[in-house]
């Protein structure tokens, strides 16, 4: 990846971590959706994610 411009360091700098490098939260990382977070994010709310462990209510 090419260097990146001052606007768009200024757009990511939410994501930017100590080597300049945009890193997202452990949950964003796999994910292959649009809406992944910046790693620096205390709550992460995604509509796509649906935790393995969750019970179903209409399975109890």
């Amino acid at each position: 990846m090419g260097r990146m411009s001052e606007k768009a360091k200024l757009e990511w700098a939410f994501f930017l971590n100590d080597r300049n490098r945009i890193t997202y939260c452990e949950k964003c990382r796999k994910c292959t959706e649009e809406c992944k977070q910046s790693f620096r994010a205390a709550v992460v709310a995604c509509p796509n994610y649906h935790s393995k462990r969750a019970v179903d209510k209409e399975g109890q």
